[in-house]
């Protein structure tokens, strides 16, 4: 471990723990976590078992930790023409494809393994079908195929909190599914920003975003488009009676803020808007999560 990375950058002993860390895309799977926890929480309304705290989260973090070791490996010809992924472990070549797909496979097994032992089987295989769709489905095939794939593909990715739900029920409930339909509709307007701020490398790389192959005005027109579906599926747990005043006021003043960014981009009335606007997207999930969370324990009726 910690080895100086000397002249042959191919030597599997020239990669250290944190390039091993950094295909796991820790950032992204921290956030994942997050609305794991809160899918937890709101499955029961008191506390949650401490077994299943820790070890659902990291069953499900394995998991997606492997899920982004596979997408590293695909992505790495990819990876290697963008400017924010030509650092990547995998593209550098200080891990070999072949030593990632075994650290992949066995943090996969590591954490199914967990997950079915000491969670519940839905769990697991809900987890296995999610990262199936992330590494499989979308990485190799929709990415490639289509500039619709982050709206097809979006539904891998707004898994997580109804994996924290079953951690706890074993069961399905409308109410995750809800939080799942909200992560649904936030992923396009959050990628599609990032799409458009690196248009020219997607471009470069062939992968079909929309901006690429529709043009920014198009694809700024359907990020405000999403953003107002956005806000009217977030205000759907208070509507059901899921949460109270506490969340309606967040979720309101998260979203406007959202729909505020979503027409500085397309009217292009602020500098970088674009990555302003991505950036934005990721704090107003964190939020809205935390509201949600918030509200849950000092509920307003």
């Amino acid at each position: 471990m910690g080895i100086t990375r000397a002249n042959d950058t191919s030597a599997p002993d020239s990669a250290d723990w944190q390039d091993y860390l950094e295909l796991c895309k820790p950032k992204v799977v921290a956030l994942m976590i997050l609305t794991v926890v809160i899918g937890m929480c709101l499955a029961t309304p008191g506390w949650v078992p401490l077994d299943i705290l820790f070890f659902g989260n990291l069953g499900i973090a394995l998991c997606a930790g492997s899920a982004a070791v596979i997408n590293h490996v695909v992505d790495r010809r990819i990876d290697t023409v963008m400017a924010r992924t030509m650092k990547r472990p995998v593209a550098t070549g200080k891990v070999e494809p072949l030593n990632a797909l075994i650290f992949a496979l066995i943090i996969g097994v590591a954490g199914m393994t967990i997950l079915l032992a000491l969670v519940n089987s839905l769990t697991a295989w809900l987890t296995l079908a999610s990262l199936l769709g992330y590494a499989v489905v979308y990485t190799l095939f929709l990415k490639r195929a289509t500039p619709q794939n982050i709206v097809i593909g979006g539904i891998a990715g707004a898994a997580p909190p109804l994996l924290g739900w079953t951690s706890v029920t074993g069961e399905f409930h409308g109410n995750a599914l809800l939080l799942v339909l909200i992560i649904f509709a936030w992923t396009p307007p959050h990628f599609w920003a990032l799409a458009i701020h690196r248009k020219e490398e997607y471009a470069k790389a062939d992968i079909p975003m929309l901006p690429v192959t529709h043009g920014e005005a198009y694809t700024k027109l359907h990020i405000l488009l999403y953003t107002v579906v956005l806000l009217l599926v977030s205000l759907m747990p208070w509507m059901t009676g899921m949460s109270g005043m506490i969340y309606l006021m967040g979720a309101t003043a998260l979203g406007l803020r959202f729909l505020y960014w979503a027409v500085a981009l397309l009217r292009e009335s602020r500098p970088h808007a674009a990555i302003k606007t991505f950036r934005y997207s990721i704090t107003y999930l964190m939020f809205l999560f935390v509201v949600l969370l918030a509200d849950h324990y000092l509920y307003l009726g």
